[in-house]
């Protein structure tokens, strides 16, 4: 019993060290600004529409090459 306590005590310093360090280090995070978000956002949103398109052309021709060979 007094070994489950020794290392559930252990347990919940090791806890609250690695969140006292956390708040630490995100003290030091240069957060980006609403503009850089936004733009940042912006070009993701772009890119994933700009592939979709492409790869939704692309299963289109196979599935079309697939019908023409297996001839359904």
């Amino acid at each position: 019993m007094k070994s489950f306590i020794i290392k559930t005590r252990l347990l919940l310093e090791t806890i609250r060290n690695f969140l006292l360090e956390a708040k630490v280090e995100l003290r030091k995070v240069v957060w980006p600004s609403m503009k850089q978000t936004l733009a940042s956002t912006s070009v993701v949103i772009i890119v994933v529409i700009i592939v979709s398109v492409f790869l939704g052309f692309v299963d289109f021709g196979l599935a079309k090459f697939v019908k023409l060979v297996l001839g359904y």
